[in-house]
């Protein structure tokens, strides 16, 4: 599990230098060359010419639509979302150069960018707006929904491509379910045909044929996997990934229409929202803190009370003009506590050198000013089991999640067999002293020189190195305890095999702000 988790952070640590949207944008921009390329050859459906003026068609219709849209609300036109949706339609809906079916996909990718507007609460999407299009036009009888992504020859494509995005939202585990459910779901509905048909069943022919002859791979790497169509726990994301899963691998006749993907993806887009209705909330800028030269420190009002467990993050919307490859949303472990609300507080590490133009439209919010939370995530929760040991360890700003934790357990007087491990690169960088000392457990420091004043249950590891060797002088029961590891995924990396004696490990890694 150490190895594993080291590996996975450093994937981690390089994806997360780019945004979600510039990273979605690119993996769809590459798989729309490559089937381009793949139709000159008649390995795809559309011909090359039927593929470029319907990706025009949809690029202008949407990017019009979001412009128009945005500039009424007053808001930066985010062009990535606007060409993610034009990407995506491109391969749900079937491609062509006549006139009147060209219309038909317009109407499709208008209706796409309007559901963003139109079908949204508190800052988050109720439907996947790709679907939505597709459904719209497919009931209206101007267009057809055609998947003709869901070919061989894209199958790998879409696989590799998919596996990156999946990788950088850690979706991975969630569409995995989607697929095994929707794959066994399609086996099973076409062997009962072919039974009835009185067709001989070739298992592992049509297992092949399934996986890479249907739009499964594509619906769940760049659609189902949307962040703001989740709800924020994963139980509830593996609920909505086999309530689609089942649908789409098992298209239920309703009249004159067949629930098909793309309505497949409509009703689990619906029970995730049912999930996550409370997780999007106003914010009002309260006060800042410098707690050490490098941590920063934000204090906010909600205007209602928002819905979240200790060690969750939320994503904070930071509107500006002009946005980097980075965007306009950062994703920040909560550091203060539900007990606490309606105050909330975030914490980030401020760095040297070039800023983000995220990090400048931050500085320059000022107390009173409105800011959006567009949704709450994260499994970074404590066992629910109270009598479960646990091992907490934090590389610098990484200790923000389980402050919020150990500070709701002492408002709320539950009582944990907790350990603290701190790493820091010197004591001056010891953020949320008073709120751990106040919380009373056992904190082992590990930085490169003596903290001074140190309390009674704090420990200075005195130069020991934070290896399997030194986690065990320090903390001899190790291998009794679960082990939640928080900070910079390089970071985690490195500390990861340290843990690997430990119970379990669960990791929470910040891509950076």
């Amino acid at each position: 599990m150490g190895s594993l988790t080291s590996v996975w952070s450093r994937v981690f640590a390089v994806l997360g230098r780019v945004s979600m949207y510039r990273l979605v944008l690119s993996a769809l921009g590459v798989l729309a060359v490559l089937a381009i390329v793949l139709s000159l050859f008649g390995l795809v459906g559309p011909t090359p010419l039927e593929l470029v003026a319907t990706l025009v068609v949809l690029a202008v219709a949407c990017s019009v639509v979001d412009a128009a849209a945005q500039r009424l609300l007053k808001l930066p036109w985010r062009v990535e979302s606007s060409l993610i949706t034009a990407h995506i339609l491109l391969f749900v809906l079937a491609p062509s150069i006549e006139p009147l079916p060209l219309l038909g996909i317009a109407v499709g990718g208008a209706v796409a960018s309007l559901s963003k507007y139109l079908l949204a609460w508190r800052g988050r999407h109720i439907f996947n707006p790709a679907a939505v299009g597709a459904t719209v036009v497919t009931l209206a009888g101007i267009g057809t929904s055609a998947w003709w992504v869901g070919t061989p020859a894209l199958a790998l494509p879409v696989l590799l491509l998919g596996g990156v995005v999946l990788m950088r939202t850690e979706k991975v585990r969630i569409i995995a379910v989607f697929l095994v459910i929707a794959v066994a779901v399609a086996f099973v509905r076409t062997s009962a045909q072919y039974q009835q048909a009185g067709l001989p069943i070739v298992g592992g022919e049509m297992l092949w044929q399934i996986v890479t002859q249907s739009p499964f791979l594509f619906l769940g790497a760049f659609m189902l996997s949307e962040p703001l169509t989740l709800p924020p726990r994963r139980w509830q994301q593996l609920t909505v990934a086999a309530v689609v899963g089942v649908l789409a691998g098992w298209p239920i006749d309703i009249g004159v229409m067949t629930l098909g993907q793309e309505r497949a993806l409509l009703v689990g887009n619906l029970v995730a929202f049912f999930f996550a209705w409370r997780a999007s909330v106003s914010l009002t800028l309260t006060d800042r803190a410098e707690l050490t030269p490098t941590v920063r420190q934000l204090s906010f009002r909600t205007k209602r009370r928002l819905s979240f467990v200790p060690g969750q993050f939320l994503e904070l919307e930071v509107p500006h003009h002009h946005p980097d490859a980075r965007g306009t949303r950062r994703e920040f472990s909560i550091v203060s506590a539900p007990a606490e609300l309606p105050q909330l507080r975030i914490a980030f590490r401020e760095g040297t050198g070039s800023q983000s133009s995220y990090k400048k439209a931050l500085a320059a919010v000022q107390p009173g000013d409105p800011l959006a939370v567009t949704g709450v995530w994260g499994d970074f929760v404590l066992p629910r089991r109270e009598t479960s040991p646990v091992l907490m360890v934090a590389a610098g700003i990484g200790v923000t999640p389980f402050v919020s934790q150990l500070t709701q357990l002492r408002l709320t007087d539950q009582h944990r067999d907790i350990v603290l491990v701190y790493v820091a690169s010197d004591a001056s960088e010891l953020a949320f002293r008073d709120e751990l000392t106040a919380a009373g457990v056992p904190v082992i420091v590990f930085t490169r020189d003596r903290p001074a004043d140190l309390p009674a249950h704090w420990t200075w590891a005195r130069g020991v190195r934070l290896d399997a060797d030194g986690l065990l002088r320090v903390i001899p029961d190790i291998a009794a305890r679960h082990a939640y590891i928080s900070g910079p995924p390089r970071l985690i990396a490195e500390l990861a095999p340290a843990l690997e004696k430990a119970r379990s490990i669960t990791t929470d890694a910040f891509s950076g702000y």
